[in-house]
């Protein structure tokens, strides 16, 4: 079996991922590529009957009628015009995106606990030495400085990120307000404490906000100025999913005030400008896109295309298929 491995260098060369590949090379002959345009992968497509890549380039159906030995297509993420394409074909697509879930939950976490507690903040004047000890006590305590327990968390995007975040959040005793029009009311049921809300309440009511949604056109800059205005005095926003969810310039008007704390993982431009006013607000948590970037996600998103390419050539069902119930899931581009 010819299969066609397209992903960034560093994956084959990692030796955490070693294992995973010399899983894969017993099942055909593997050739291993970084494409990242239309022109450069035709020819590899073409002969190949399995394929495991990244989202890029899309593969049109240009690519995929010059590819007839294709038999199985493995995507550790697919946009909605990737999937649609995908779906109208006959040859099983797998999508190993959740496999980042576990990572992504445990970051929005870790960006919740540092904003309430202000943990990188006192860390830094360790750092440097101009750290404040208790002289007062506790007159002297900021009381924006909060426990997480008890408080209202807003998760907006119920999916596997989604989810995951809700189960750690479990033993914090946290009321959920979710905005997910598409999650089943069977899976919401399963979350003690968690309830279906509009978008406007759940700003007025959540101490904290999760955004954990996939950009697309009906995502796009859904905190706007009005919904980042509605937010509670001294909320903490938090973004593990995607930049183009949030305003950036009215997010940054409110940051200004001094009322709000945010907790951003990703950016309009990346890497972000070096003279981004986000840079200088003390109030503005930021982290280089690394919520899902451990290498156990890498493990699981490469061996689960892995194990869904032996399910197809052993005849059972795959346990990652790509559906159509999955396209609200995805990001447009």
């Amino acid at each position: 079996m010819d299969i066609l491995v397209n992903l960034p260098e560093g994956f084959f060369v990692h030796p955490d991922l070693a294992d995973t590949f010399a899983r894969l090379g017993r099942l055909g002959d593997v050739r291993k590529t970084s494409h990242n345009r239309a022109e450069e992968i035709a020819a590899d497509l073409a002969r190949a009957e399995a394929v495991l890549m990244w989202s890029w380039p899309l593969l049109t159906d240009d690519l995929l009628d010059a590819a007839p030995r294709l038999r199985y297509r493995g995507h550790l993420d697919i946009n909605q015009a990737g999937a649609k394409i995908a779906l109208t074909r006959s040859v099983p697509v797998s999508v190993s995106r959740a496999g980042f879930s576990p990572a992504v939950s445990e970051m929005a976490l870790a960006l919740i606990l540092n904003s309430l507690r202000r943990v990188s903040d006192y860390h830094a004047a360790m750092r440097t030495g101009e750290e404040t000890w208790v002289k007062a006590f506790p007159g002297d305590i900021d009381r924006r400085e909060r426990e997480l327990t008890g408080r209202p968390v807003g998760i907006v995007g119920f999916g596997r990120v989604g989810q995951r975040l809700a189960q750690l959040l479990a033993p914090f005793g946290c009321p959920l307000l979710v905005v997910d029009p598409y999650v089943p009311d069977a899976v919401l049921a399963r979350f003690e404490g968690a309830r279906r809300v509009e978008l406007p309440e759940m700003l007025e009511m959540s101490d904290v906000v999760v955004l954990c949604a996939a950009s697309n056109e009906g995502t796009r800059h859904l905190l706007g100025r009005e919904e980042i205005a509605r937010l509670r005095p001294d909320a903490v926003l938090v973004n593990v999913a995607r930049a183009a969810l949030v305003d950036t310039e009215a997010l940054a008007e409110r940051l200004r005030r001094g009322d709000l704390f945010a907790a951003l993982d990703v950016f309009d431009k990346e890497p972000l400008e070096a003279d981004s006013p986000l840079r200088g607000l003390p109030n503005a948590y930021l982290t280089p896109h690394r919520a899902g970037g451990v290498i156990a996600s890498v493990q699981r998103c490469v061996g689960w295309l892995v194990d869904d390419l032996e399910a197809v050539l052993a005849g059972r069902p795959q346990q990652y298929p790509l559906t159509e119930g999955m396209l609200p899931s995805l990001d447009e581009k």
